[in-house]
């Protein structure tokens, strides 16, 4: 299921696309403005940086990204700090007695994997450029 990692995630590349001052990206000042907890800015960051998304000096505050913001699809955004798993869960084991129970979970997942491409296709055609000129528009 999707969570707020990948809204928190945008929220820092936005920032971090936008602050002048990269010493001033500090996971604590990052926190302040998504109001979360630093260790989450934290735990995101690594995996943004394992992204290869952003890059950060060890000793030094701050963060930098590795592409332009049009370069940046939110979908890669959403590949760095999503689990890999299904948008959809469906419910284990069903009755195989049931009309319904029996194939539930095969039409269930035709339709589910239907609609994680068609959300996955979204996403490629947004960047954080995008964000950006919505956020200062």
């Amino acid at each position: 299921m999707v969570n707020s990692r990948v809204s928190v995630a945008i929220h820092i590349l936005s920032l971090i696309a936008t602050t002048n001052d990269s010493n001033q990206l500090t996971s604590e000042w990052i926190a302040s403005s998504v109001n979360t907890n630093p260790v989450v800015i934290r735990r995101i960051s690594s995996q943004l940086k394992k992204a290869n998304l952003i890059v950060s000096n060890a000793g030094v505050a701050g963060y930098q990204l590795v592409k332009e913001p049009k370069d940046i699809t939110l979908l890669d955004i959403y590949r760095a700090v999503q689990a890999p798993e299904e948008l959809f869960a469906i419910h284990d084991n069903p009755n195989p007695e049931c009309a319904v129970g029996k194939k539930i979970q095969s039409t269930l997942d035709n339709v589910f994997q239907s609609v994680q491409r068609a959300m996955e296709d979204k996403l490629t055609e947004e960047t954080l450029q995008d964000v950006l000129d919505q956020l200062f528009h």
